[in-house]
């Protein structure tokens, strides 16, 4: 069973297992996946497409799930590992494309591109009060919360801006390529650096790592950033430290509910970026994560190791 996908990756699946497709339907609804897995061997479906106990549990010939992206928050782990189903992701092939984003994302906060454009199309070319003025990057200082492939990858972008590095993450020690890196507990990170970008996998350890008290250790002069998971925010405290004045600005490509409903107070918040959930997408990328999935799948389903297995353990 798979969402929807082009005729290419389609061939390469139906050489080898009878696949139910939900082409150009978006997600399946409840009823739809618990019906649908009932006979299936395989799942195969981005990391939004919620794998509950429930739909584990109707499903008793399910080997493997396959998931589109990074993220497998959206599987329940544990019911997985009781009936020894294999969890894939597709990590490694996204981290330029997400750190490619992330840097964008900082220049647009520190240059305050959005604000400029917005002037010119209000036709505002040079305004009585002047131009909004930007910050610039060399010599600050980025807090890189998560160094794992993504932090790293943003890092080294950071570096060529010539960007004052720290980070915090559960190991001390940077890579070896990553020397420049300093290592700062938290609490320290958050009240040193003029911006902070959050790599951080969705957990319970997680949930909610930045809050009321994150935001309010951080300079009124500082951004945050987050292309990681939208519920490693408490996105009531963001929106309340952009509306104090406790922070400078954010700017999101995760929300803690995605899509957001018209009256949530994210979308009126001031100073704020917002991007559809778009870390991944540029046409490179995106077929890279979809081979890699289906690398994954039809290498469970012929018994062999995939190349990117979340839950090892079910397979020793």
């Amino acid at each position: 069973m798979a969402l929807g996908l082009a005729d290419d990756a389609r061939e390469r699946i139906d050489a080898e297992c009878e696949a139910t497709y939900f082409a150009g339907r978006g997600m399946p609804s409840a009823g739809e996946l618990l019906e649908n897995v009932r006979d299936a061997d395989g799942l195969l479906g981005s990391a939004q497409l919620p794998v509950t106990a429930q739909v584990i549990a109707a499903a008793p010939r399910l080997r493997v799930v396959s998931n589109f992206g990074v993220g497998f928050d959206n599987v329940d782990l544990a019911a997985a590992n009781e009936r020894r189903i294999v969890v894939c992701n597709t990590p490694g092939v996204l981290s330029d494309a997400v750190a490619d984003l992330t840097l964008g994302m900082i220049l647009s906060l520190a240059r305050r591109i959005p604000q400029s454009e917005r002037l010119v199309r209000e036709g505002n070319w040079k305004p009585e009060s002047g131009m909004p003025l930007g910050r610039d990057l060399a010599g600050k200082t980025l807090g890189i919360v998560g160094l794992g492939r993504i932090g790293l990858a943003v890092a080294r972008r950071a570096q060529a801006f010539d960007m004052r590095i720290v980070f915090y993450d559960q190991f001390r020690e940077p890579p070896a390529e990553a020397a420049y890196c300093e290592y700062r507990d938290l609490d320290d990170l958050l009240r040193d650096a003029d911006f902070v970008s959050l790599h951080v996998n969705l957990g319970p350890e997680s949930r909610h790592l930045m809050g009321a008290g994150q935001f309010a250790l951080m300079k009124p002069t500082a951004y945050f950033v987050n292309t990681s998971r939208g519920q490693t925010v408490d996105q009531a405290a963001l929106v309340a430290a952009l509306e104090q004045g406790q922070i400078a600005g954010a700017a999101l490509d995760v929300l803690e509910h995605e899509p957001p409903s018209p009256d949530e107070p994210i979308l009126s918040a001031p100073n704020v970026i917002l991007l559809p959930h778009v870390g991944s997408a540029t046409v490179q990328t995106r077929v890279a994560m979809r081979d890699l999935a289906i690398d994954n799948l039809l290498l469970a389903l012929r018994g062999e190791r995939p190349k990117a297995v979340v839950n090892p353990e079910v397979l020793d």
